[in-house]
């Protein structure tokens, strides 16, 4: 009868001479069937779903560290922007020290920028006497008035460290030789600008850096008080300027203790 039909399995080893059989009612045979299906369904779908679970939950480390990465280099470029708007305030007041029309600094609150004094060169009705020939370095490098914006600073870091003095003045403006000697060089530096080195007797050295123009060749003599260069704001500098340097013997000089602010 149809509520008695079975299914018998017959397994036989291989050697043996005699078969085991197992007789299984069909409507157990299919509730089984029935329950495997399931569970291979029910595995595929994990596998199908898990997979993508599992690949994303494996990059959940990479992904934290990139974003502590992008919050470190938004840091960094959050200072260099303040430092930038610092640097711009900073040239904007040069500038206006210099009688340049701008607009009004964007100074970040709290903070006033420093004004330099006026250092005062001489004025056109004042002659400059100069000695003929090779002589140390005892005249101020300048005919028009300048700002001194930034005076030596003794070496301590490498950041901190400058030789000699910038002094403000607008481009064009005609640099002297502080001294009578010779052109020891005269080119391009890529952070002097366009610069002229002159050697001179006693073991003086004087640069003269960022001009805009040079007047002189490596090799020339030139005399106390020669028109050497213009001033301008080439290499590395933010607005036009002279940086003015002394040396003797290796070791950079104060320019402010050597030379004559008046002209004589």
């Amino acid at each position: 009868m149809m509520g008695r039909r079975a299914v018998t399995v017959v397994v036989h080893v291989d050697g043996d001479v005699e078969s085991r059989q197992f007789r299984i009612s069909l409507r157990l045979f299919r509730a089984a069937q029935a329950v495997a299906l399931g569970l291979v369904v029910l595995v595929v779908g994990f596998l199908a779903f898990a997979g993508p679970i599992t690949r994303n939950a494996a990059r959940v480390p990479g992904l934290e560290r990139e974003v502590d990465r992008l919050t470190q280099d938004n840091a960094r470029v959050q200072q260099l922007a303040a430092a930038l708007n610092r640097a711009e305030a900073n040239y904007q007041e040069l500038r206006q020290l210099l009688g340049a029309r701008v607009p009004a600094p964007r100074a970040e609150a709290g903070v006033a920028l420093m004004q330099a004094a006026p250092v005062r060169a001489r004025t056109p009705a004042e002659p400059r006497r100069y000695a003929s020939g090779p002589t140390p370095p005892t005249h101020w490098p300048l005919d028009d008035l300048g700002f001194v914006t930034r005076g030596q600073v003794r070496p301590g870091t490498p950041a901190e460290s400058h030789p000699g003095v910038d002094i403000a003045v607008p481009p064009g403006t005609p640099v002297r030789a502080a001294g009578g000697g010779t052109v020891a060089e005269a080119g391009v530096d890529r952070d002097y600008g366009l610069f002229v080195l002159l050697r001179h007797p006693d073991g003086y050295e004087t640069m003269y850096g960022h001009a805009s123009r040079l007047l002189v060749h490596e090799g020339d003599q030139v005399g106390a008080g020669q028109v050497i260069a213009l001033s301008g704001s080439s290499g590395r500098s933010t607005a036009p300027h002279l940086h003015f340097e002394i040396r003797r013997g290796g070791r950079s000089l104060d320019p402010l203790a050597h030379v004559k602010h008046e002209g004589s």
